[in-house]
């Protein structure tokens, strides 16, 4: 399912595309250190190549010559409800927002997960992301779980 037309009215462009070549990874880097700003330029093609070998796809809108938002998920089998799509990225570029990308891409990502067996789509959200909790709640979301961790870093 690599693309799939969420066009809107108007002249912006809100279709999703996988990211296949490494340069539709690559152009998704800027959008994607906004999120994850510890993520290097350098070894963001290499990273996201190694992580498809265990499931990792990248999708991203692209308009008016430049990304606009971009997604990393990947499906999961739980016990807990099965298959599912697992959003492990989401974000929309900071100066994009509030265009309906974001809306867009959540969309596709729901549609592919329904397309695909899932019985749901899942993310986690830092406690911080008051803005994009919001906005999952106005997509229908529901917080579901604690997610708990610890660092091994910090022992």
């Amino acid at each position: 399912m690599s693309s799939r037309g969420l066009r809107s009215e108007g002249t912006i462009d809100r279709t999703v595309r996988e990211a296949v070549s490494n340069d539709d990874i690559a152009a998704c880097h800027a959008v994607m250190l906004q999120l994850r700003p510890h993520v290097h330029a350098d070894g963001f093609v290499d990273r996201v190549r190694q992580m498809e070998r265990t499931g990792y796809r990248l999708a991203f809108i692209e308009d008016a010559g430049g990304v606009r938002a971009v997604a990393g998920y990947r499906y999961l089998d739980q016990l807990v409800r099965g298959k599912v799509l697992y959003v492990d990225d989401l974000v929309t570029d900071a100066a994009s927002r509030s265009r309906g990308y974001g809306d867009a891409l959540l969309d596709w990502l729901f549609e592919t997960a329904c397309a695909n067996g899932c019985s749901a789509l899942e993310l986690d959200s830092g406690v911080h992301r008051k803005e994009a909790h919001r906005f999952y709640f106005r997509k229908r979301m529901t917080i579901s779980a604690y997610h708990f961790v610890r660092d091994c870093e910090a022992r």
